[in-house]
């Protein structure tokens, strides 16, 4: 039988009698949850799923643009968004 480290060896030996485990200390420090950058505060995610072919020009634009991922699409979003108004303000649409 393998050595079992003992906060597992609680939990099974518990499991057995039907009752719970007694907290063992961690070998290890608890991971505290991700902290946010402050440079994100106030920010909101948006992502999606993309095909390949796409994939591949947002990876060719972040290099000539030299903008990271937020960046590429905050610009996309800002140049769509002026499009799309210049074309209800002319009757287009």
């Amino acid at each position: 039988m393998s050595k079992k480290p003992a906060a597992a060896a609680a939990f099974l030996n518990a499991m057995k009698r039907g009752g719970t485990a007694a907290p063992v200390a961690p070998s290890e420090p608890a991971q505290t949850p991700k902290q946010t950058s402050k440079t994100r505060e106030g920010l909101k995610h948006i992502g999606g799923y993309l095909d390949v072919d796409t994939v591949e020009r947002v990876a060719i634009l972040r290099a000539r643009l030299r903008m990271d991922n937020s960046q590429l699409i905050k610009h996309a979003i800002d140049a769509l968004f002026e499009r799309e108004s210049a074309a209800r303000k002319f009757g287009d649409r």
